[in-house]
């Protein structure tokens, strides 16, 4: 969460002159330590947001994807960048019309809605980088780099899991690098409901927080919706994916299946450690789909 006594006052004087006014500013950061939001008005009901990355790596990808592939998602459709600070972390963007759908009651119909629109952003972003050299080479790693991953998690998480717990998800990390090629792009990276706008206004979604943006394999990008949202609304997956233009290949439902555990071991180290017990629940529950065999 903000700390309002740290550094504010010389990144709201940095963002009043990218604006060329001094706008109110409200707090809007996500109750956790290291998010760090504002949100600026200007007169007009024009909105702004200031965002301090908590890391250089996420700002740097952040920074990336908002010029290089965000603007293929239309206007509207995700923020536009409008200065940024390299010594302060520090971006600045336009604002996203309606709400993430987190925090949205919204009719089945509309969810669906919503859902497919999302999966439609995703097919743009993931056809918007450019894959080549370094690039294509992170990407081809992507799958390989995340299950080099599993035996610290499963160290930190420790009694969390049983015994057989651990055992699946040392042999799913395996699995995992045995798979041959999967189609690769730049993913969006943390797509799920906390991330994709929608305004009922507009009947209109959108994409926002592309910190976690990078190169990988594709099926990377559906794993918080698989673990999160599809596993109580089929019907969003099928949504998402009929707005993405295609179902996941066999090998990329198995891919899915893998990363899932992996992702699950992550939130039994992430949940305690930040307090959160929404992603707490979350790996808790991936895993027991696992263990029953039903996560699909």
């Amino acid at each position: 969460m903000t700390d309002p006594s740290t550094s504010a006052p010389a990144l709201l004087a940095w963002a009043s002159r990218a604006l060329g006014a001094r706008p109110s500013v409200r707090d809007a950061s996500h109750p956790r330590e290291n998010s760090r939001v504002w949100q600026l008005s200007l007169p007009g009901d024009v909105r702004f947001y200031l965002k301090v990355s908590p890391r250089s790596l996420m700002y740097e990808r952040e920074t990336l994807a908002l010029r290089h592939a965000a603007p293929a998602l239309g206007g509207g459709r995700a923020p536009q960048l409008r200065a940024s600070s390299a010594e302060h972390l520090a971006l600045l963007l336009t604002a996203v019309p309606g709400r993430p759908l987190k925090q949205l009651t919204l009719t089945p119909a509309e969810e669906v809605r919503a859902h497919r629109q999302g999966g439609t952003l995703l097919a743009r972003f993931h056809a918007a980088g450019a894959l080549s050299g370094p690039r294509r080479t992170e990407a081809e790693q992507a799958l390989q780099a995340a299950a080099d991953g599993a035996e610290n998690h499963l160290r930190t998480a420790g009694a969390r899991l049983t015994p057989a717990e651990q055992k699946l998800v040392r042999d799913l990390a395996e699995q995992l690098c045995t798979l041959p090629p999967l189609p690769i792009a730049f993913i969006h990276g943390d797509a799920w409901d906390r991330n994709l706008m929608w305004s009922s206004d507009r009947g209109q979604a959108g994409l926002i927080d592309f910190e976690r943006s990078r190169f990988a394999t594709v099926v990377q990008d559906f794993v918080p919706l698989a673990c999160a949202t599809w596993a109580d609304r089929p019907d969003l997956r099928t949504a998402c994916l009929q707005g993405y233009g295609r179902d996941l290949t066999p090998k990329e439902k198995h891919a899915l299946k893998c990363l899932a555990a992996l992702d699950a071991v992550s939130c039994l180290v992430w949940g305690p450690a930040y307090d959160d017990p929404h992603v707490t629940a979350r790996g808790r529950r991936t895993l027991d789909r696992l263990m029953a065999g039903v996560f699909a």
